[in-house]
Formats: structure tokens, sequence, C-alpha cells
């Protein structure tokens, strides 16, 4: 079978993890995957991440770029400017197993996330670029992965036509469609005619100003709790579980309901991804 092509259709960053995301029209890629994804984290007094796994209601954390600043916003509070450059005391947090150097944010930013999720203590991390957090070699091979906050990998991707049908589904069920940001993927493509087709393809080639960005699709992920959590109100339902239960247990991943597939960076390092550029995709056999 020839290889497919379709179009890179949105890319969505999400600096402050388990917080509102947004998209944009072009963004960098860096070791990490895209520039300034992830690159902050909530934690707990220990240091232990938290998301809204536990704190749903951390997806009314909106988030946006102006200037050289990440401006947080919530109901009911002031904004938060986070400079994209600034850091205070070096720290050490812990994302799942892995302990990491980070940089605390100060006593501002944690007052601000300690008063709006109700939770004392709570600080904000930044990633430190000197640390070197890599994927599961079970799923990589011979690739450092490099990850900075993301659960696993650098880089997340569904197509159009996963999101589809899953809508398709939760409509015959008498629910109503959810939107592409539940899944918080990085990069989105257009054009695959099958649902899910994502799980069946090995590199992405995408079409940069500079020469292409090649990505490995490495590993379906598996889903928890999170894109039950509606981004407008914060609070959990399981319509979209339910629905997953029903076609996407995949024994890749020891029965774990899979979404969109976890992909690392074989080549592009410093290149400008931007939305409509064109994709080539090989299949994996």
């Amino acid at each position: 079978m020839s290889d497919l092509h379709c179009t890179l259709s949105a890319l969505h960053l999400h600096p402050v993890k388990s917080c509102g995301g947004f998209e944009v029209r072009e963004s960098l890629l860096v070791e990490t995957g895209l520039d300034l994804d992830r690159a902050w984290m909530v934690v707990d007094t220990h240091g232990e991440m938290l998301t809204q796994r536990e704190l749903p209601r951390m997806a009314l954390v909106q988030t946006s770029l102006r200037h050289d600043d990440v401006v947080l916003r919530a109901p009911g509070m002031l904004p938060l400017h986070l400079a994209i450059n600034a850091v205070e005391e070096p720290t050490r947090v812990q994302v799942w197993d892995d302990i990491v150097k980070a940089y605390d944010m100060g006593a501002l930013a944690a007052q601000w996330f300690s008063d709006f999720l109700g939770i004392k203590g709570l600080r904000l991390a930044r990633f430190d670029p000197d640390q070197k957090r890599l994927s599961e070699r079970k799923w990589t091979g011979a690739i450092d992965a490099e990850n900075a906050f993301a659960d696993g990998f650098p880089l997340l991707v569904v197509s159009t036509a996963s999101l589809a049908e899953l809508n398709r589904r939760l409509a015959a069920a008498g629910q109503p469609g959810v939107p592409m940001q539940r899944f918080r993927p990085n990069l989105v493509l257009d054009g695959l005619e099958d649902a899910h087709a994502e799980d069946h393809l090995d590199t992405l080639e995408i079409a940069t100003d500079d020469g292409p960005v090649v990505l490995k699709l490495v590993k379906p992920c598996a889903r928890c709790s999170i894109p039950d959590v509606d981004p407008a109100s914060g609070e959990k339902g399981h319509a979209v579980q339910d629905a997953l239960s029903a076609y996407r247990a995949d024994a890749r991943v020891n029965g774990g309901l899979t979404f969109g597939m976890n992909a690392i960076i074989v080549s592009g390092i410093e290149r400008t991804l931007r939305v409509g550029a064109a994709v080539r995709a090989t299949l994996a056999f």
C-alpha cells in the first residue's frame, strides 16, 4: 500500500500541564516537543504533580501568549503573567515516577494557584531545560526522546476522523459531541479517511520552510478521566469513557482505552511547524 497524504490542520499548546491549552498557527519544534508545551507544572507541598485527574477544576485555568508572557486566567481571579524567560529558586519536582530538576516560579504564582484550587501550599514549577527526561525505551528504541512535563512523550497526534467517529458514537448514545481540546493533542491531522488511521502509521514527514520534520508514532495513548472533564465547567462526567470502552480497548497497552498516538522526533528540531502543512505518512507493518 502506498503512503498516505494528509494535512496538519491544527497545532495545540498547553504551557501549564493539565491547564487549558490553545491553538496556534505555527510553533517551533524543540527537543521536548512544541516550544513551551508542558513547560510549567503545578505541584503540591511534596513537589508532586497535580492534574485534572485529581483536580478537574484545573481545566478552568485558561492560558494564552502575550508578547513575552504566558497569561493565565481563571474565574474570579486576576490574570497571572508568567514571564517566559523568568525563573526563581532551583527545586526538584516529581512527574509520575521521575524526579527532575525545575525552577520554582515564586510566591505570587504559588498563591494564585493555591487560592483558585483551594489547596494551601501549592507551587508552580518551570522545567529545567538542562534536565534530560527521556521517554520509555520500550517504545522509543534507540532514539533519545526528551520530555518536559508531558506524561511520557514529546508529542501527541490525533486525527479529525477519529474525533468524528467518537462524536458519531456519542450522538447515537444521546450524548453531546466533544471538541478536540478534550484530548489535548499537539498535532491534529486532517484528510485521513479512516477513523484511528493514526494507529497504523509509522512516520510522519511534515513539510516546513527549512526542510521536513520527521516524527515516529510509537505508542497508543491510553486515556484516563481527563477527556471526560468539561473544559467549560470543570465538571467530570463519564460519557467519553463509556463510548471508548465499546471499541477502543487496545491490547498494545494492556487493554487500555486509547485515542491518538504518542510521537517522538526523528529529525527537524529547530524547524517551525505551520498549520496547513502537507504531511506524508508511512504505514507501520
